[in-house]
């Protein structure tokens, strides 16, 4: 799924009326009535809405909505943030629509912006859509502070009031609507997939309010919100006279002392999304836990009791995953500067791996062209520097895919995958739950084994970074947020590949 900036977004609307053809106060209903399904699906008649419009045409959504849940049974209060004589056309029609209902709204003004919500009613937030350049203030800013400090749940129409679509380094963020949910139409908007406005957009559903496909498959973008749909043309299918060699055979570098947990992690997840063999290069002390706790895996036993020393020759292996529980010895500093320069495919990098090459920078400009390296953000900090903000850490990121000819995960809610031609997928899949140890060791062996079974870095990176979230959230929904642990994740990636095959 493409992720449009506010003027695409624009064309797109003006597109789908000139061409479907539809009117645009029908494209209104047709957005809104999604927005109305969804509230009513949430929430039963016994509860009340404070709708509060502005004057424009996500204003008009907002009335479209107020005036089908008052149809449906529900209870509405109606407020009109008034901040210009300078109403929208279809905002006027829907206007007419509501006062034949005899529904009743409270205008706020510069001169009167009082108003009182009821105790447990649900707040829509239809003030300002994606069109908004400016940021809020004046006694709009005095609205949006009351909203924010009410308990009730906030639901935004299209984004929050305030945020704006794309760059928010001139907004002060000072009065934006904090939203719980946030109904988005066709496609998330860029800046509610950085994490510092995630306290502004919430929980977001995309809606689809059904916009012209065939503007939507020609525009341009760089910028892409991974959705089933998209990972089931991805997904390679078994053949019935396959064997364990067509599956790639891959090699795992990864443990020492105290650390074995981590490369075993790695080589489960390896496993389970499917490598057809595989092997770890593990310290001495480190056989008999793995062998045991893994029989499925072979063993290359470092000369080193605690730490990997040597590098294993990489020719019999499809793809190399190093990292997890690596430590930083200076005999594994070797180890990876070796497996850098001798690797003639794409390996995957990460955890302990990622700090070694932090501290010998020189070594980025020769890494494998599309090796996947697989930083959390302070690994990315001592990586490629600091940022101020969530778009300067993309643009941040951006560069050091394109400069050194890799791909970036960028672990966090909605993941970033960044390739070397500017194109950058934020992932769909995932949860809080998923921020415990381990977690990213188990991304790693999955990023392995589908290096391993011929995906290229692209898909893999894609495919992998989904199919992990949505095992993490097959497993939340067996034992909860609170309690999930990298185990589960693992344990639950047959469901999740049996999800996209559905």
């Amino acid at each position: 799924m493409k992720i449009l900036t506010a003027l695409q977004t624009k064309e797109a609307d003006d597109f789908t009326i000139k061409h479907e053809p539809i009117s645009s106060i029908d494209l209104m209903e047709r957005a809104s009535g999604q927005c109305v399904e969804w509230i009513t699906e949430a929430y039963d008649k016994t509860t009340s809405f404070s709708i509060f419009c502005g004057i424009g045409n996500n204003g008009g959504d907002g009335l479209v909505i107020a005036r089908k849940l008052h149809l449906k049974g529900y209870h509405v209060n109606l407020f009109i943030v008034q901040f210009s004589k300078n109403r929208t056309v279809d905002f006027e029609l829907n206007f007419e629509k509501i006062k034949v209902l005899g529904i009743e709204p409270t205008v706020l003004t510069e001169i009167d912006c009082r108003f009182k919500i009821e105790e447990n009613s649900i707040i829509i937030d239809a003030i300002f859509g994606s069109g908004l350049t400016r940021p809020i203030a004046g006694f709009i800013a005095e609205i949006v502070e009351a909203i924010n400090q009410h308990p009730s749940v906030t639901i935004s129409i299209d984004i929050p009031s305030g945020l704006f679509c794309e760059s928010n380094r001139l907004n002060s963020r000072e009065n934006i609507i904090q939203a719980n949910y946030t109904l988005t139409f066709q496609q998330p908007k860029l800046s509610m997939l950085f994490p510092e406005n995630g306290k502004f957009a919430g929980d977001f559903k995309v809606l689809d309010i059904g916009l012209d496909i065939s503007f939507l498959e020609e525009v341009k973008s760089t910028n892409y919100y991974v959705t089933k749909e998209w990972v089931k043309k991805i997904v390679h299918q078994r053949s019935k006279f396959a064997h364990k060699g067509t599956y790639g055979h891959a090699l795992l570098i990864a443990g020492s002392t105290g650390r074995m947990g981590a490369e075993i992690l790695a080589a489960k997840a390896c496993l389970r999304t499917g490598v057809g063999l595989l092997t770890v290069q593990l310290p001495k002390n480190g056989l008999d836990i793995m062998q045991t706790s893994i029989p499925e895996v072979m063993c290359i036993v470092d000369a080193s009791d605690n730490s990997i020393s040597q590098l294993a020759d990489i020719k019999p292996y499809s793809c190399v995953g190093i990292g997890p529980g690596l430590g930083n010895a200076i005999e594994t500093q070797n180890v990876l500067k070796l497996l850098i320069q001798k690797a003639n495919y794409p390996i995957v990098i990460d955890a302990d791996a990622l700090n070694i090459l932090s501290e010998n920078s020189q070594w980025l400009s020769f890494l494998p062209k599309d090796s996947i390296l697989t930083p959390h953000p302070k690994e990315f900090e001592r990586l490629f520097g600091k940022w101020t903000n969530d778009e300067d850490r993309l643009a941040l990121q951006k560069e050091a895919s394109r400069k050194y000819n890799v791909t970036i995960v960028l672990k966090g809610a909605n993941t970033s995958i960044s390739f070397p031609n500017g194109d950058v997928y934020f992932n769909s899949t995932g949860n809080p739950g998923m921020a415990t140890a381990g977690s990213g060791d188990v991304l790693t062996g999955m990023l392995t084994s589908l290096l391993s079974q011929g995906y290229n870095s692209r898909d893999a990176a894609i495919f992998g970074v989904y199919l992990h979230g949505l095992a993490g959230d097959k497993a939340n929904e067996e034992v909860g947020v609170n309690s999930l642990i990298a185990s589960d994740i693992i344990a639950s990636i047959p469901m999740a590949y049996k999800y996209i095959q559905l």
